[in-house]
């Protein structure tokens, strides 16, 4: 019952509008699955009507059922669901079970169904909002890897790699400032963060899974831009960049999902702006980028250990190099990611795949890129880890609107053998792009 359902978390809905908003997430996967236009809004009332059952005694029975628990029986709960359902404050949400094993149990269904099962009433809706069953998750390692990137100014997409699904998150709305600056994104916990710049400062916007939607407000302790960042559970490190001045700086930020909080770190040995992060053998690395009086291209990485508190510089860890006269600004940051520890780098002039070696501190050849995944110097490529396999997002330069393609390679099963995991018409260059583990 529950696998056919893409959505996330409802909207801040009345209880009878649950399952409206439910239905109105998924649109976008019905239209690309079939093919078809979306439906307008009184179209998407009577859909609901129609396929969707009226909230009843038999809701939580087809739950208990679809979760996997075989000691569950119709005829057992025929008796008593009636109550339960219609309680919305019962603390043991499948009574059955108990609310232990009712969390045991939801903790392993596909995050793209917690927005079905938070329609089924308060209980249901208020533990999925909580966030403890994200927190549970990654304790018990059931971690789905979902990729967010944004190839319109205020439009994000989220592709889900294992149902190869597609889910179109709520428009931001931000002043038109920050929609037309240069924007990072990160995401970490449960959270998606974009950062850009308005009028007179900077600003970052919050999407949030547990409500599906935006906020903003957020600031942190020393704001910058063209930073290296990535993320690793509910914790996130920021590093370099530049402030509103335009000076290139070597402060480094930890941002905790968990309290919302920013916490200022030792600064880096050396200041560096349009580099690449990354967190491997958990500790936190930044990697190449812009530096000194001359704005000359750094081919240095830096290794920052969360135990220790301090930072070590590591020669000739970037990929990048300098192509003839083309300026160093004009170069995307290096194009780096990390599956099972090993980091890997996308080489977008010569379309190859790169590998580095820890222990001689060297970077090898491993493969091609997806032949249609073109870039400018870089930019518009998304080269991203997720989970087990590394992604590729992109598409062939078009005149028109074009399409975007997500390509998949497992590193453990071999040299680089790109999969087709999903083709999507929108615009084929990728503005900012994060992958979200929850």
């Amino acid at each position: 019952m529950l696998e056919d359902r893409s959505c996330l978390v409802p909207r801040d809905f009345p209880r009878e509008s649950n399952w409206s908003a439910c239905m109105n997430y998924s649109l976008d996967t019905v239209e690309v699955q079939h093919s078809k236009r979306p439906l307008v809004n009184n179209q998407e009332n009577e859909v609901v009507q129609r396929k969707l059952p009226k909230r009843s005694d038999s809701v939580n029975r087809e739950v208990a059922l679809s979760l996997g628990d075989a000691s569950v029986s119709p005829n057992d709960h025929a008796g008593n669901q009636c109550h339960a359902a219609d309680n919305s404050d019962s603390s043991s949400l499948i009574p059955s079970i108990g609310r232990d094993n009712s969390i045991s149990s939801l903790i392993r269904c596909s995050r793209s169904d917690y927005g079905t099962i938070a329609s089924l009433n308060h209980s249901f809706r208020s533990l999925i909002r909580s966030g403890e069953l994200y927190r549970l998750r990654r304790q018990y390692g059931k971690v789905e890897h979902w990729v967010y990137f944004s190839c319109q100014l205020l439009e994000w997409e989220a592709f889900d790699p294992s149902r190869c699904r597609w889910m179109h998150l709520p428009s931001m709305n931000p002043n038109e400032c920050f929609v037309f600056s240069d924007k990072e994104s990160l995401a970490v916990g449960t959270e998606l963060l974009v950062f850009g710049k308005e009028i007179l400062s900077h600003a970052i916007y919050r999407y949030s899974i547990l409500t599906n939607t935006w906020s903003s407000g957020m600031q942190m302790n020393a704001p910058r831009c063209l930073f290296g960042s990535a993320s690793l559970g509910e914790i996130a490190i920021l590093a370099g960049g530049c402030d509103s001045q335009g000076n290139i700086l070597k402060s480094a930020e930890l941002y905790s999902s968990e309290t919302g909080t920013w916490k200022t770190l030792p600064s880096m040995n050396k200041r560096r702006k349009m580099c690449s992060a990354v967190f491997m053998d958990k500790k936190f690395y930044v990697i190449g980028g812009i530096g000194g009086t001359e704005s000359k291209l750094l081919t240095c990485g830096e290794e920052y250990d969360l135990v220790t508190g301090k930072w070590t510089e590591i020669s000739s860890m970037s990929p990048v190099r300098a192509r003839g006269d083309t300026p160093a600004a004009s170069e995307a940051p290096p194009l780096v990611a990390v599956v099972n520890n090993d980091l890997y780098a996308a080489d977008y002039a010569d379309m190859e795949v790169r590998k580095y070696d820890k222990q001689n501190k060297a970077w090898t050849t491993v493969g091609r890129l997806p032949e249609r995944a073109a870039s400018m110097n870089g930019w518009g490529l998304a080269f991203r880890a997720c989970g087990d396999r590394l992604i590729v997002i992109g598409g062939p330069r078009t005149m028109d609107e074009g399409h975007i393609e997500v390509n998949s390679w497992i590193p453990s099963e071999g040299p680089p053998q790109w999969n087709l995991l999903g083709q999507k018409r929108s615009g084929s260059f990728v503005y900012n792009c994060a992958v979200m583990g929850c």
